[in-house]
């Protein structure tokens, strides 16, 4: 410094003080300054104060010796303490220099810098709170300061600085937010802690609302969260705690809509604590909000399903009850109100749901330095979160795009935990159920996944995925007219296999060309995916028979709960008609026909085979005997069950010109157990009855005679030895008259006696040689019925055989 330089006002021996090196002499030349300066206030010389201000901070404060930089900061805190109530003129002045010091490399000036702004703000007090912006600015630096002395001193001011906050009523929130915004992303611990504890003190204000602002900060506040300080995360805990109890008592102020997203990326975070907080929000805002929350449910349902399959055991275990409270709260919110109205749109208008949202961008973030507002999973390809174009409280309108998406990118990841496919058909159904007519436009995307997800390893999650196919199979939203492609873009149905029975294809069905598709006149007539589920289904019965093996009988009873047993039986039976696989389509027929005579879900449809009354059941009864007959030992059970003895008896002669495998004399074995069994106890009975019966007998004594000398063999000969003499039953004359023949007729068109079955006569070559293997014999119904000379049904029509229906005792024996 030049010591020939005029200062004045400033003496020459305040100057040499000033650039003294000891403290003590740079404190004598401060108490000369703020005397002289006290004389300037006294004469209202404001020229002079200037001029000494601008000096102090010229000469001295931004100088580059190191004393005399030190010696200018003394005198401006010495200015400021001379002009007293005053110096809110000179702030500026005063202050600049002052910040500039904060950055000194020399830490001994940073502490004389703290220590003069603390004297300079503590005389000018509220005064200071049009310069807040730059006082925070410069504090958030030194609470990060490695010297302990610096941010010692940065403490002191720091809590003069709040209590000046605190008490006034002029603070300016809005302009202080988007710094408060920059700083919340800093990355050093005391930075953050800074940022808390000042957070912390305008939320204790009563005059600062700063709930209104807090999507500015919700995000960086998250980040915070997951600092390696316990007491900063504690700290932190506290911070969100009383946002969230402010939230909750004043709902209709919380800005809900611009904070989802901020929660969906933090719910998907690896950090627990992050993770849990995350979803504690989330569940508040959707049971706070309510249908505001819907246009981002699939963000939501990308952050909250993979937490449903976390570990009970493990700690994380609370994450997974909140999660599952949200999903089930987010779910109450589907309404049928959200559904289209019941107007049918023209074909060519069926197009994919249009969404408003899918035009908006995607988020970028939340604030600079932030998340990128991508959802953490590998789901969040091509996954976007919706964004609302408007915060306003207008009518939410659902859009099942996005939810569908997740809901079929969960579903088809094998490596998502049980509960969490639970979860997606949980919510499959319930959209099905709640909103039918959206969701069938969905429906040809997601069916494939549903077919595969029937080979889960799960029975929870193969029940959910059966009510989910039976809900698509008999909702009448998915009638149509034109159903399109049974398939969808991925499984075709060839020629070979059922099309659907609709108004629509009457003529379709009787052109020359399709004879072969041709469904029986009795074929249950339901929705348009009805079929389509059930083709599919035994495809992938041909094309997996692990889960033929494994699985099927327990996914056919379970379908026959959910919809008609009735249906069910006859459209497989329809569609193994015309089975190109002949094994195949003797193992299913095998498998359904086991079902049928075992499983307890049957037990009417059983009966109504077994009296074969009605008009259905004897439809019912011809469309399974032909498809029956690709097994030859099933056709023999069908016709036990349906009482048809004498056709029974007759096929058991023709088994003389097959093969005899082991795996035929297995199925036989296989029948003489079930005739044990109690589904039989009827058959068994009527073995009392060996006048009436006597086919029966016949062709019980035809499976004996098929039987090598096994156990099934002495169980069937044991039973048989039990049938008694037939003179020993007669208990009345023989002369009494016989009740007289009573006769109906199918379909007006074939009178026939009750006690008549429908006549089968087997041409000479009627087994002719197998052409492959697992073919199988196929008997045509033909002749005349010899007890009333009318013609018998054939095949071709959909009468029936009704079984035998015994006369009195004593009436004369048919000719």
């Amino acid at each position: 410094m030049n010591p020939e330089k005029d200062f004045a006002p400033l003496t020459p021996n305040i100057v040499r003080a000033l650039n003294d090196k000891l403290y003590e002499k740079r404190k004598v030349a401060a108490l000369e300054i703020e005397k002289l300066v006290r004389e300037f206030v006294a004469q209202n010389n404001t020229v002079q104060i200037k001029h000494v201000i601008q000096t102090l901070s010229q000469e001295f404060a931004l100088s580059q010796h190191p004393h005399s930089r030190k010696g200018g900061l003394i005198g401006l805190a010495a200015c400021s303490i001379a002009l007293g109530k005053d110096s809110g003129l000179y702030l500026k002045e005063l202050i600049e220099p002052v910040l500039t010091c904060f950055n000194d490399a020399d830490s001994r000036l940073r502490y004389y810098a703290c220590e003069a702004l603390y004297n300079i703000v503590k005389v000018a007090r509220g005064a200071v709170l049009p310069h807040f912006n730059v006082l925070f600015d410069g504090l958030s630096k030194l609470a990060a300061d490695p010297d302990p002395n610096v941010k010692s001193g940065s403490e002191l001011l720091d809590r003069l600085l709040k209590d000046i906050v605190t008490e006034s009523s002029k603070f300016d929130l809005v302009g202080f937010i988007p710094l408060l915004r920059e700083r919340i992303y800093s990355n050093n611990q005391y930075a953050r802690q800074f940022i808390i504890s000042w957070i912390l003190v305008l939320e204790s204000v009563p005059d600062i609302n700063l709930l209104d602002y807090l999507p500015e900060i919700l995000d960086g506040l998250f980040q915070i969260l997951g600092d390696n300080g316990k007491e900063i995360r504690k700290m932190c805990e506290v911070v969100l705690g009383e946002f969230l109890k402010e939230i909750k008592k004043n709902p209709s102020s919380v800005k809900f809509a611009e904070m989802a997203n901020i929660l969906v990326i933090h719910c998907q975070t690896t950090d627990d604590l992050i993770q849990l907080t995350a979803m504690c929000w989330m569940r508040e805002f959707i049971q706070l909000a309510g249908r505001v929350m819907l246009p981002y449910s699939s963000g939501i349902l990308t952050a909250v399903l993979p937490c449903l399959a976390y570990d009970d055991r493990k700690k994380n275990s609370g994450i997974k009850e909140v999660a599952n409270v949200c999903n089930q709260s987010l779910m109450k919110l589907v309404t049928p109100e959200d559904d289209e109205p019941d107007e049918p749109k023209p074909v060519g208008q069926r197009q994919t749901e249009p969404n408003p949202d899918d035009s908006l961008p995607k988020q970028e973030g939340t604030a600079s330095g932030g998340p990128d507002g991508s959802c953490d999973s590998s789901f969040s390809s091509g996954i976007s979160v919706f964004t609302p174009p408007s915060t306003e409280r207008a009518p939410v309108t659902l859009h099942l795009d996005g939810i569908v998406q997740v809901l079929n990118c969960h579903l088809s990841d094998m490596a998502i935990g049980m509960m969490t496919r639970i979860a997606v058909l949980k919510w499959l159904y319930h959209l099905y159920i709640k909103t039918p007519r959206k969701m069938f436009r969905h429906t040809d995307s997601l069916f494939p996944i549903l077919l595969q997800t029937l080979s889960d390893e799960s029975d929870e999650v193969i029940l959910k995925d059966l009510e989910v196919l039976a809900e698509i199979a008999s909702s009448p939203a998915g009638q149509t007219d034109d159903p399109g492609p049974l398939d969808g873009p991925d499984l075709r149905v060839s020629h070979s296999e059922l099309q659907i029975p609709t108004p629509g294809r009457t003529s379709l069905l009787n052109t020359p060309g399709t004879r072969g598709l041709e469904c029986s006149p009795s074929t249950p007539v339901m929705n348009s995916y009805f079929y389509k589920f059930m083709i599919n289904l035994l495809k992938r019965f041909s094309s997996e028979r692990r889960l033929l093996e494994v699985r099927g009988p327990f996914i056919i009873r379970q379908l026959c709960l959910l919809l008609n047993a009735e249906n069910i039986f006859h459209s497989m039976a329809d569609i193994l008609l015309r089975e190109e696989d002949l094994k195949f389509a003797s193992t299913m027929v095998h498998t359904l026909n086991t079902i049928l005579l075992t499983s307890t879900e049957l037990f009417q449809l059983r009966n109504q085979l077994k009296d074969l009354k009605t008009l259905e059941s004897q439809n019912l009864f011809c469309c399974l005997y032909r498809s029956w007959c690709h097994n030859p030992v099933t056709t023999v059970s069908l016709c036990f069950l349906t009482q048809n003895y004498r056709h029974a008896y007759d096929l058991i002669q023709k088994f003389g010109d097959l093969e005899v495998t082991v795996d035929f004399l297995t199925e036989v074995d296989k029948l003489v157990q079930l005739i044990e069994c109690p589904i039989f106890t009827y058959l068994r009975l009527q073995l009392l009855d060996v006048k009436n019966h006597p086919y029966l007998i016949k062709a019980l004594y035809g499976l004996l005679m098929l039987l090598p000398q096994s156990s099934a063999f002495q169980l069937l000969s044991h039973r048989l030895q039990c049938v008694p003499n037939p003179e020993l039953l007669q208990t009345e004359s023989p002369w009494k008259q016989a009740e007289p023949l009573r006769r109906f007729t199918l379909n007006g068109a074939c009178p026939a006696c009750i006690r008549c079955p429908v006549c089968l006569e087997f041409p000479p070559r009627l087994l002719e040689p197998l052409s492959r293997p697992g073919a199988s014999f196929q008997p045509r119904a033909s002749g005349v019925c010899p007890w009333d000379g009318q013609a018998a049904s054939r095949w071709a029509c959909p009468e029936s055989p009704v079984r035998s229906i015994p006369l009195g005792v004593g009436s004369p024996p048919p000719t």
